[in-house]
């Protein structure tokens, strides 16, 4: 035991210096693809259209760090005759510019963007990674993504306007909650209102729920979008991110929840509407002067007796003595004027619905006020946020995505590309290989092909393990 411990390293620091020299080791194989495609790319390409004019060095951030490497720039000429120069690998793998970040570490930065502030999120991507980022570079790289993501939802709102939405998923039923968040407002965009913010608008839609446990669902195929844009802007886009995931022509009955706001209840298809339960029971509770005609309200709603309910509501105003109370009732009967055709739960109008798919269920809609905070309110409200209207609108689309699972594939899509050769090459051993290898005691390390160039890498294979050290 004496002589483990008089033999004890700071197993945190080897850690950390075995890490850094494994990003260091991956950074070089990194460098020798990249150079190797380019040349791959400069002998297959039309020497006709392309003259050789050198190379130049550029810097692609990883996960492992920065890895500088040559490439290739080429002569050639634009459509309209004018000499340009371009790079066949920037092209060929989708690089714009230098300090391009992969799209593994794009991701890592987004999804700790999501999480917390940027200074946060640079410095936990920092810690866990072998890339040092500013907040600024967390910043930017949210910036970028969410611009993208903007072009496309774009691109699905014209699709889906001309009814040529690329949803594939079928369903007879289709469920939508809409609400609005209030999130203040930075710089030139705070001076331009009034009251320093706006609200931005968020839209989900689903078809159906499942069961996850005793008294837990969980709604299901999820669409979300998110935007400070106007209410016809929004609507589009809303539509847009329906139709890229829904087949909307199978969609026989469109149902909508909302807080009876007017650009909630707009809208370009037949839905059924009904008031949010909860901004509905809220309502009266907040307005109801005591608690029996507060139990009488309830009772005429549950009961459905939407007439009587604002009958009794108007009398209770006349009847109070209290302004402040009468004030109160009387914008309660407004609102439940306003939203009388919502007012009863669509679950309880006695029309029937199309029997739901086997492990979904059909449940009452009030998920709203979760959504705002789940998606919207937990990152961008509090700890005195306030965001530009840009920014803003970046970083929401991100956390729909987020929330409804298709950040990776997303990130994925706009990631560059590789031959997939590139990537057999890093494994050269088969499983049957494998298999006769570890048969024989076989050290994977010792085994490896390593670069003259990795000294320390040659050295490390060497050292032998703790439990050998323990028993010398």
């Amino acid at each position: 035991m004496n002589m483990i411990q008089e033999k004890s390293v700071d197993f945190k620091g080897l850690e950390q210096e075995i890490y850094k020299k494994c990003c260091e080791f991956g950074r070089e194989m990194l460098k020798n693809m990249l150079e190797s495609y380019d040349c791959e790319l400069s002998s297959s390409r039309d020497k006709a259209v392309y003259r050789h004019k050198g190379g130049r060095k550029t810097v692609i951030k990883t996960i492992m760090g920065e890895v500088e490497y040559s490439r290739t720039v080429y002569e050639t000429s634009s459509d309209d005759g004018v000499k340009c120069f371009v790079y066949l690998l920037d092209e060929a793998m989708g690089i714009a510019g230098r300090g391009f970040f992969s799209g593994l570490l794009s991701e890592i930065i987004v999804k700790a963007s999501c999480e917390s502030p940027y200074r946060e999120a640079a410095r936990s991507v920092s810690e866990l990674t072998g890339q040092t980022i500013s907040h600024t570079a967390a910043w930017n790289v949210v910036q970028n993504l969410g611009e993208r993501v903007d072009e496309r939802e774009q691109v699905l709102s014209t699709l889906a306007a001309k009814n040529q939405g690329r949803g594939e998923i079928e369903t007879k039923v289709l469920f939508e909650e809409m609400d609005g968040i209030w999130i203040n407002l930075q710089g030139k965009d705070r001076k331009k209102t009034v009251s320093g913010g706006r609200e931005m608008k968020l839209a989900i839609a689903y078809d159906g729920w499942v069961k996850t446990g005793k008294n837990r669902f969980q709604l299901t195929n999820k669409v979300a979008c998110a935007s400070f844009e106007s209410i016809g802007n929004f609507r589009k886009r809303k539509e847009g991110v329906i139709a890229a995931a829904y087949a909307i022509d199978e969609v026989d009955v469109r149902i909508l929840n909302g807080d009876g706001a007017n650009w909630i209840k707009k809208s370009d298809f037949d839905t059924i509407y009904q008031l949010d339960p909860f901004h509905r029971n809220r309502a009266i509770l907040h307005s109801a002067p005591d608690e029996n005609s507060r139990d009488e309200m309830l009772k005429l709603l549950h009961s459905r007796q939407i007439d009587e309910l604002l009958t009794y509501i108007d009398a209770l105003a006349n009847s109070v003595d209290d302004e402040e109370r009468e004030v109160k009732l009387r914008e309660l009967h407004t609102y439940f004027s306003n939203n009388s055709e919502g007012l009863v739960a669509y679950n309880q109008r006695g029309f029937e619905l199309p029997k739901p798919p086997d492990g979904k269920e059909y449940r009452r809609l009030g998920t709203m006020e979760s959504n705002v905070f789940t998606i919207i309110g937990n990152r961008m409200k509090g700890r005195r946020a306030c965001w530009s209207i840009a920014g803003g609108n970046n970083l929401a689309r991100l956390l729909c995505l987020k929330h409804t699972r298709k950040l990776y594939e997303t990130v994925s899509s706009f990631s560059s590309q590789m031959p997939e050769k590139y990537a057999e090459e890093v494994i050269t051993l088969s499983s049957t290989k494998m298999l006769m290898q570890v048969g024989k005691g076989w050290n994977g390390f010792q085994s490896a092909m390593i670069p003259n160039s990795q000294k320390w890498l040659k050295d490390l294979v060497s050292v032998k393990s703790f439990s050998e050290l323990a028993l010398n």
